[in-house]
């Protein structure tokens, strides 16, 4: 540990003392969160060279308190190629998890078994039904939920309680452990040779001799031929500078984690999920409080309370932490994804949902800031489309 802490701050003092120093024209990503790190990696995969700057970790990193959804169901409901990215997303997530597998030796425990959102009472199934099934109307069929009773659900989640009436199910859904996930990116992109540069909390971006000039701490690094801010709620100031726009704010949410208990809950569901280790975790809050990330008793209640109303047995099972964190919302909490015309070679990629779209981030939406086509139009995610609203 104390060689780990002198290594830091001899790496901080170096940033410290550099000025001006070549990015020789690498990319230069902004951000080494789960969006940031699957679109470096993805840059990387292309032969592209890479440098990542993160900030230490005092920042308000949404990738350590996210719950490791891999979740399609019910996105998209206002956006159907949300949906179809959400989707493409989830089918590519068995070959990436495969690739990052092979190149950090860390298995990020994928599971895509199917996934819930239980109902307990009509109105709530009436609204889960009357959301998937627009869904499956705007995308012509191709959306395969189903409703399923009370009976049905227990048959195949004997654990569920008498309150829930019933569930939509969509088979594309699953989880994977987001802080496994979060270090077989750093390790792979490492190991393929990408650059990371560590306790940079970075002040601008800005335009500059035809390449962009990255200002982290007392220090600046020029020379990038490319640039794409993937900062999470920093997106919103760095982003005008370079002639984009970025408008997210916080949104909390509260994590509740039991102790270990043998693997009951085989099937996740949007709120309620047994880890690798035998936690369970539960998480339901959607809270518009700034930029407080602390945990509040009686939200933590509230989720407990919901819970055991699911899974009658976690009355007597023990609760042994909790975690609050921000998301990174924007007004209708869609993905903003944009390249610059104002300077060409900068763009934005921003959203909440860092896991689910991990791997079509690595292995599509890279490639498309490099200028190759996409499956998808990604114009739809361009943040003009609020100027609209």
């Amino acid at each position: 540990m104390l060689q780990l802490c002198n290594y830091s701050q001899q790496l901080m003092q170096h940033n410290a003392n550099s000025t001006m120093r070549s990015g020789d024209g690498e990319i230069a990503v902004i951000g080494g969160g789960l969006v940031g790190m699957a679109v470096a990696y993805g840059l990387l995969r292309t032969g592209a060279n890479v440098s990542v700057f993160d900030e230490d970790d005092t920042g308000l990193r949404a990738s350590r308190g996210n719950f490791g959804l891999i979740w399609v169901q019910g996105k998209g409901a206002q956006m159907p190629n949300y949906a179809r990215w959400s989707r493409r997303s989830a089918a590519l997530w068995p070959e990436f998890a495969a690739e990052l597998l092979e190149y950090s030796g860390r298995d990020v425990e994928i599971s895509q078994p199917g996934g819930f959102i239980y109902c307990l009472n009509d109105a709530e199934a009436q609204a889960s039904v009357a959301r998937l099934q627009g869904l499956q109307d705007a995308l012509d069929g191709d959306y395969p939920f189903e409703y399923l009773g009370h009976n049905q659900v227990r048959e195949m989640v004997p654990e569920v309680g008498p309150d829930v009436i019933g569930a939509t199910w969509f088979p594309e859904d699953g989880h994977v452990n987001p802080l496994y996930l979060l270090h077989a990116l750093h390790v792979a992109f490492k190991a393929r040779g990408g650059r990371l540069i560590n306790g940079a909390s970075v002040r601008a971006v800005t335009p500059h001799a035809g390449g962009f000039v990255v200002q982290h701490g007392h220090a600046s690094t020029s020379g990038f031929a490319r640039v794409v801010l993937c900062a999470g709620l920093g997106n919103a100031g760095l982003a005008p500078a370079l002639g984009l726009d970025a408008p997210v704010k916080p949104n909390r949410g509260q994590i509740l984690v039991t102790e270990r208990l043998k693997q009951r809950l085989h099937f996740p569901s949007v709120t309620i999920r047994q880890v690798g280790e035998g936690a369970i975790q539960i998480g339901d809050s959607k809270e518009d409080v700034g930029f407080d990330d602390r945990t509040d008793a009686q939200m933590l209640a509230k989720l407990a309370r919901r819970a055991i109303s699911i899974y009658p047995f976690l009355r007597d099972v023990r609760m042994v932490r909790a975690w609050g964190a921000l998301r990174v919302m924007s007004a209708d909490g869609h993905p903003i994804y944009e390249q610059s015309t104002e300077f060409p070679g900068a763009a934005v990629a921003t959203c909440h949902s860092g896991v689910t779209l991990a791997a079509v981030h690595a292995l599509t939406l890279a490639p498309w800031l490099l200028g190759q086509s996409s499956p998808i139009a990604m114009e739809t995610f361009s943040a003009a489309r609020f100027s609209k609203i």
